[in-house]
């Protein structure tokens, strides 16, 4: 007959006080490791004893040294709550090789999401060329950079559209910022739009040819214009990484936007910089 103490603990209690779920008790219960010190007849309320806290942390730290409740039972069967030397030995060289397996899956983990970055940046950062273009261009000074989407889709569309100027498709449109500095209020910016032929001018609009450039750094940035210093900060990084110099102003190519797209998460920006390599250096101190 088990020993009683003066203490009865429901399962809901000793649950709270051992940090283990109701579940777990029930389980254990199942399987025989860790039986109620009494059941209530008629309520079949559990109760366990004070001195099953002990029994309790026993088969916790039989698992956490990783014995199966399988393992554990039979030790319990046996009448100890210690495995003997040549379990541990056993269970010392099953830990082994799942930490060696472990260490492998970790190396194939860490190697594909390498894999995937390298990916992910080819796809984000390409090199090409920009072919020589006919543009319809409008510049003027804005106080801030979220004002041209209005004056593109209130000023300059309209204006192209109204004098059945012919866009080329996919349509492409891009904007050039010239100031040398940033200067509250007064943005120096170049709208473009390539079309499929030179037109005579208009008060608001101006035609003309941009030369080829041999070789531009594209990336593509997803998320509202607020995020634009960042997406700078990251191409010239790449810029200097891969042994190159800037040439020219940069292209913000507007792909998806708040013409099209409410989620600004989704807006789509290609930024293209004329770059060219920097000559190799080589070491001649012996």
């Amino acid at each position: 007959m088990k020993k009683r103490s003066n203490i009865r603990l429901t399962i809901g209690d000793f649950s709270k006080y051992c940090q283990v779920t109701v579940k777990s008790l029930r389980h254990y219960e199942k399987l025989g490791l860790l039986v109620p010190n009494e059941v209530d007849k008629w309520t079949g309320y559990r109760y366990y004893d004070v001195s099953q806290m002990q029994q309790l942390n026993g088969i916790l730290r039989l698992k956490k040294m990783g014995f199966t409740l399988e393992e554990i039972r039979e030790l319990l069967d046996e009448g100890t709550h210690l495995p003997s030397m040549p379990q541990i030995e056993s269970k010392t060289r099953e830990t082994e090789e799942q930490i060696k397996m472990l260490s492998q899956r970790l190396d194939m983990l860490r190697r594909t999401a390498d894999s995937l970055r390298q990916i992910a940046d080819m796809e984000r950062f390409t090199t090409t060329s920009l072919p020589s273009i006919i543009v319809a261009s409008h510049r003027q000074t804005i106080k801030r950079m979220e004002d041209l989407t209005p004056l593109a889709a209130n000023v300059i569309g309209p204006e192209i559209q109204r004098n059945g100027f012919k866009r080329t498709q996919p349509i492409y449109c891009f904007s050039i910022n010239y100031g040398t500095e940033f200067r509250e209020g007064d943005v120096d910016i170049e709208y473009c739009e390539q079309v499929e032929q030179m037109y005579e001018d208009t008060p608001i609009i101006k035609f003309k040819r941009l030369p080829e450039v041999p070789l531009a750094v594209c990336m593509k940035c997803r998320g509202p214009y607020g995020f634009m210093r960042e997406n700078f900060l990251e191409l010239f990084n790449y810029i200097t990484s891969h042994n190159m110099r800037v040439t020219g102003e940069p292209r913000l190519q507007y792909v998806e936007g708040p013409w099209n797209q409410k989620d600004s998460t989704k807006w789509l920006t290609i930024i293209q910089i004329p770059v060219t390599y920097l000559p190799q250096r080589f070491n001649t101190t012996k």
